[in-house]
């Protein structure tokens, strides 16, 4: 791989590059904050999913065995009707939202109030069942928002980590070093330049 640009080593092309480089290095600073921030922020976002996913463990073994207990005293066929006839519990809105650049599905979950059971044997049981299964939907929802907004945070952060290398590894110092190339040159330039002249200068002198 060429360690310079294939370029023409004249003025103008060593002032728009100087001013391409400038640009780089900007964008080399910002992505380099990205990246710090994202890594910040995955780091954060990854306490908050460990700490969700062992509370929606706890809730969801209580849910499951308050619905063992339903189950044992009214028996599958009448838990079923009871299912069959509940209004639903929360009232879920999928929203799109942006979070440095990064699109993802954000939960808008509320839990609506639970309503009495008139059905004859239902019991505390099927109450207990209710609240810890609305709870656990809340922290399910919850969980499954954290979980993709992590992914996607690891995976931008992992993007940016890969712009930040080829800035700093490839792009910026292949233009320094054909700027570098392009100033020797037009150095060389000038010295000849000034060489000749002073040839010019001795021969007509001579002359005289």
């Amino acid at each position: 791989m060429s360690k310079r640009l294939n370029i023409a080593p004249t003025k103008s092309s060593l002032l728009k590059l100087k001013e391409q480089l400038k640009a780089m290095q900007e964008g080399y600073e910002l992505l380099e904050r990205k990246r710090d921030i994202l890594t910040h922020l995955v780091h954060q976002k990854l306490k908050q999913y460990k700490q969700l996913r062992q509370n929606t463990r706890a809730v969801l073994k209580d849910a499951y065995y308050w619905l063992g207990m339903s189950q044992m005293r009214l028996g599958s066929v009448q838990l079923n009707q009871i299912a069959l006839h509940l209004k639903p519990a929360v009232n879920i809105k999928i929203l799109n939202r942006s979070n440095l650049g990064i699109q993802y599905p954000a939960i808008d979950l509320k839990t609506l109030p639970l309503e009495p059971i008139s059905l004859i044997g239902a019991n505390s049981n099927i109450d207990e069942t209710r609240i810890n299964l609305q709870k656990a939907v809340s922290l399910l929802a919850q969980l499954g928002e954290t979980e993709l907004l992590l992914l996607r945070m690891i995976e931008e952060q992992r993007k940016t980590q890969k712009r930040v290398n080829a800035l700093k590894y490839n792009v910026i110092p292949k233009y320094q070093e054909t700027i570098h190339y392009i100033q020797s040159n037009l150095e060389e330039e000038e010295r000849n330049s000034l060489f000749q002249i002073k040839l010019l200068n001795s021969a007509h002198s001579e002359t005289k």
